[in-house]
């Protein structure tokens, strides 16, 4: 299985490249990437801005078809992977686990996507995607039909419920500056 990055985002709520925000003095980015080599051993990231992250020595690609969100990002991710199945995490996710991310890859031969259903919530950044779902979100992205769970039901769907505890939320993103300040209020707290 293939571990994806979706790095393609504005960031026009934040300012900034949330990838390279620093929770505990450590870029999030880097912090994916040092749980993805764990599990996977291709990785991809998916970007508008490839020359941002080539100095991290992963493959980088751009989307296929621009300006087409996550669901772009996912396809383009898919098309490149060299495998039949990819688990995708936003860039903007702070407290990845490596224990929830290898519950959620189990299984994944028997379905198109795997997706973990957590606080009564889909998390679609957050999951498995295999190759047979690429003619229909190449589709998709080419009419603009963008919403990610709008396409679920013409696939096998796994959805996970039974999520692993762990002491920080693993499907928390930030997208403005308050939520940035509570994750890493989240993060020293447990180092306290």
């Amino acid at each position: 299985m293939t571990g994806v990055i979706l790095a393609g985002g504005r960031n026009s709520r934040i300012g900034q490249n949330k990838a390279f925000l620093e929770i505990g003095g450590k870029m999030i980015i880097k912090k994916t990437i040092e749980i993805y080599k764990k599990i996977f051993d291709e990785i991809l990231i998916i970007t508008n801005t490839p020359e941002d992250y080539q100095y991290l020595g992963l493959k980088v690609y751009t989307d296929l078809i621009p300006n087409r969100g996550s669901l772009g990002g996912i396809y383009t991710g898919l098309h490149y992977s060299k495998s039949d199945y990819a688990f995708f995490a936003a860039c903007d996710m702070p407290f990845l686990n490596e224990r929830v991310i290898r519950h959620i890859i189990k299984g994944a031969r028997d379905y198109d996507i795997i997706v973990p259903y957590y606080k009564h919530r889909l998390h679609p950044l957050h999951a498995v995607y295999s190759k047979s779902c690429l003619e229909i979100f190449r589709i998709m992205v080419e009419k603009k039909k963008l919403k990610i769970k709008g396409i679920f039901p013409k696939f096998r769907i796994k959805k996970v419920t039974n999520i692993p505890e762990t002491k920080l939320p693993p499907f928390f993103n930030i997208n403005t500056m308050k939520d940035f300040r509570q994750a890493d209020k989240m993060y020293s707290s447990l180092q306290a």
